[in-house]
């Protein structure tokens, strides 16, 4: 039954019990408790202190976003795309911009706890759905940090190249990474070093990291755009001819690649705990730094793709190389100084977040207690931390960086989809008597039902769109999506929540579930491999620990 705990003799138990057990436990959802019970935690030393103001939260957004996209991903995808890889970032900016707007909602809601995705899922929908959004965006993080990781190492050995005692003295396997081994098997031994360096500056404080992240984020800020002003000047218009080279699936294809390049916002949302005034700068924060990330993006990716031709671009240090070949060999180096900056602090934010993820389900019980333990003077999640680190040494260390891309982007769309249903089922007026049974299904569990049709559908129609079939098997799901989508509008009954509200609920809910599902479509099939295998081995950790140790009754506060 949903909202209670059951008990259970392990011992005693049968096969038909702990089926009823799991199902009891999984459907649990999380209650919300008074304000003073996070003032409590704080007093005492088992919470996060509130010392981010608004401009820091716009500055976490931006230095978890800016870095990857404009520094690693550009070059990589307009092999592909061509010059309309300005295009695949538009679109997934669009995509983020309707993810933010509910984003912006729920945070604004549960402005006081850590948590996020999770958080917002554990509260609508229940447990084991929570702990399995939790899974899908946690390993996305954790492959982004290997990625940016590596390619800062790569960013920091060009650097040192600069200067003739190390030019060609460094080998591959310090920073550029070794030849590949195994298939995937790649050593890089400074992108280690770096990820140790940075869980060391977050175990610290967050002021010292707010600090880093403060100086790092600005001074790449001023690169990109001193990089976009003179880049204008050297742009040949016939490099952006043809525009889609491949056609428009590989723009498509490209946008569920950059689509990571913007879950800054996701950053902010896990900043709750530590926002000064979570309910009015959440929302802002959330929205400012998407959009000035937006505007940064479509500018580099116009200048590079002017500059120089599309399959010319390098794909590791794409803007420097770009420089480089029109002789402005200064702006290269700056652009590399800029790099360094720029991974740096989407690396820091990148294990900033990943920590608190982990703290939110070290207090909930699904994962161990020592998860949620906070230290008493640095009021950081030490433990979670070393472990976010030690997670991202390996990888980053073993790891091929092109191997770990093909997977990315899975957690990000399945949890932003998830994330606007919340927004949905969350607006419903009455939920206890919605569940309620009328006829052959209760209210509740109709709209859910319409949800999931959405995401069928845009499912369905990006396998359409991806394999070539005709046009008209492709506008079916979009009708059928537009029918559950008026169903959910007149047949639910809608409150207005408390704080920022996502405007003209649920079509913009609907809409992005519709389009980050299509989006998912798109990927790598390797990255549909990975979205089963890894649910499978959630539910498994879920049924073995979690369901026996998860204690939603924690507190929460609205």
């Amino acid at each position: 039954m949903r909202g209670e705990k059951s008990s259970i003799d392990h011992s005693a138990s049968s096969s038909p019990s702990c089926f009823a057990h799991f199902c009891s436990s999984a459907l649990r959802t999380k209650t919300l408790s008074p304000q003073s019970e996070t003032s409590v935690r704080v007093i005492s030393g088992n919470g996060l202190v509130r010392r981010l103001g608004l401009f820091d939260l716009i500055l976490i957004g931006i230095g978890a976003s800016i870095g990857a996209g404009i520094f690693v991903v550009t070059g990589t995808v307009a092999h592909d795309a061509g010059p309309g890889v300005t295009i695949s970032f538009i679109l997934a900016g669009a995509s983020c911009v309707l993810n933010a707007l509910c984003y912006a909602e729920l945070a604004s809601r549960f402005p006081a706890v850590v948590g996020g995705a999770y958080l917002y899922t554990y509260t609508a929908f229940n447990e084991l759905t929570a702990f399995l959004v939790f899974a899908q965006l946690m390993l996305d993080y954790h492959i982004g940090a290997a990625s940016i990781a590596r390619s800062l190492a790569s960013y920091v050995v060009a650097v040192l190249e600069l200067f003739p005692i190390f030019k060609g003295n460094i080998p591959s396997w310090i920073g550029h990474g070794s030849e590949e081994f195994l298939g995937a098997l790649s050593i890089n031994v400074l992108a280690p070093i770096l990820l140790l360096l940075l869980t060391i500056v977050l175990c610290w404080g967050v002021g010292e990291s707010s600090a880093l992240n403060l100086v790092m984020t600005t001074t790449k800020v001023i690169i990109v755009i001193f990089v976009v002003i003179v880049g204008a000047f050297k742009i040949d218009v016939s490099n952006w001819s043809p525009f889609a080279p491949n056609g428009f699936k590989a723009i498509l294809t490209g946008a569920t690649v950059v689509f990571f390049a913007y879950v800054g916002f996701d950053a902010v949302a896990n900043s709750a705990e530590e926002s000064k005034r979570p309910q009015r700068d959440l929302p802002l924060g959330i929205m400012g730094s998407l959009l000035s990330c937006a505007a940064l993006y479509i500018g580099v990716c116009l200048v590079i793709t002017g500059m120089v031709p599309y399959h010319s671009l390098g794909e590791e240090a794409p803007l420097a190389e770009a420089f480089t070949s029109k002789g402005l060999k200064y702006v290269s180096i700056l652009i590399s100084i800029g790099a360094v900056a720029g991974l740096t602090t989407t690396l820091l934010v990148g294990l900033y977040v990943q920590s608190r993820l982990y703290l939110g389900l070290g207090r909930d019980g699904l994962l161990p207690s020592i998860f949620a333990k906070v230290h008493p003077t640095r009021h950081t999640p030490i433990h979670s931390q070393i472990w976010v680190g030690i997670v991202a040494c390996i990888l980053a260390g073993l790891f091929n960086v092109h191997v770990l891309s093909h997977i990315l982007s899975v957690g990000s769309l399945t949890g932003y989809s998830v994330v606007s249903a919340c927004v949905v089922t969350l607006r419903w007026k009455d939920k206890t008597s919605s569940q309620v049974s009328r006829g052959w299904i209760s209210n509740w569990r109709e709209g859910v039902l319409c949800l999931v049709i959405i995401a069928c559908c845009g499912f369905t129609a990006g396998a359409i769109y991806r394999f070539d079939a005709s046009l008209f098997f492709l506008i079916v799901p979009v009708v059928i999506a537009i029918f559950a989508t008026a169903a959910l509008y007149r047949r639910q009954v809608y409150t207005d929540p408390p704080g920022f509200s996502c405007p003209w609920v649920p079509i913009v809910p609907a809409v992005c579930i519709f389009f980050n599902i299509f989006l998912f479509a798109q990927l790598h099939f390797e990255a549909w491999v990975r979205f089963l295998v890894l649910g499978i081995i959630s539910i498994g950790i879920y049924a073995f620990y979690g369901q026996y140790h998860a204690d939603p009754g924690y507190a929460v506060s609205e």
